[in-house]
């Protein structure tokens, strides 16, 4: 990560306020949002392929509306491309590995078939609560496995720890993402917030996560790989 999109990361006070706002409590605005396994089990997926979002509030659209968020904005940008996808949004604001490992299977269960492709975004709660690296990549590890138990494909979405977590810890952390994009050759788009962190028109006010046209540049950037990948399924 650059200098300029490190910034925000600065300091203890900036893991407490993120720490906060991932918590798990609905913003305001998006209070009335139904549960990631209630969408899941909403309409049978029309004729075209299904993506799944699986991860923490980078995917649920943590503060903003839900015509706005990470799912519909991907959704919109692939049938702009021409594909017949559908995209379920399985994001959970404060979700962190081991949760995400837990609730799994009953996700997976809950849709109508198999995903064509799911994107996985966990770990960044785990840093920020100072959990073990090792530990996140054990509990990513099983989620993996049990993608590829059930042969379902995975775009990682990866994230970059804060570098007051440490050099030692950083170096740890950042490296967990490559390491399994390699292991089980999977894609990796290296870092979720690339292009929107430290640039105060595109994050909310708690200069962590990304507004609407944070999230929208974020979407230009991914759609074309997720395009990909479901071109060449």
């Amino acid at each position: 990560m650059k200098a300029g999109r490190r910034s925000i990361y600065v300091g203890a006070a900036a893991i407490v306020q993120l720490l906060t706002a991932c918590s798990g409590e609905p913003a305001a605005n998006n209070s009335a949002a139904p549960s990631a396994e209630a969408r899941n089990a909403a309409a049978p997926v029309a004729d075209g392929q299904l993506v799944l979002v699986f991860g923490d509030s980078l995917y649920a659209g943590y503060g903003v509306a839900q015509n706005e968020s990470f799912p519909f904005r991907l959704e919109q940008a692939l049938k702009a491309r021409g594909l017949a996808a559908q995209v379920r949004n399985a994001g959970v604001s404060g979700e962190t590995s081991l949760g995400g490992m837990q609730r799994l299977a009953f996700t997976l269960d809950g849709l109508p078939r198999k995903p064509d492709l799911l994107l996985l975004d966990l770990g960044g709660n785990d840093m920020l609560r100072g959990l073990a690296p090792e530990d996140s990549e054990k509990n990513l590890r099983a989620i993996l496995d049990e993608l590829k138990r059930r042969q379902i494909a995975v775009l990682l979405t990866g994230m970059l720890a804060a570098p007051n977590m440490g050099a030692d810890y950083g170096a740890k952390f950042n490296a967990i993402y490559p390491r399994l994009a390699k292991d089980y050759g999977l894609p990796l788009y290296p870092f979720f917030l690339d292009g929107v962190i430290g640039d105060p028109r595109l994050m909310q006010a708690d200069s962590i996560h990304p507004n609407a046209a944070g999230v929208n540049v974020i979407v230009g950037r991914i759609a074309p790989v997720v395009a990909g990948l479901l071109k060449s399924a």
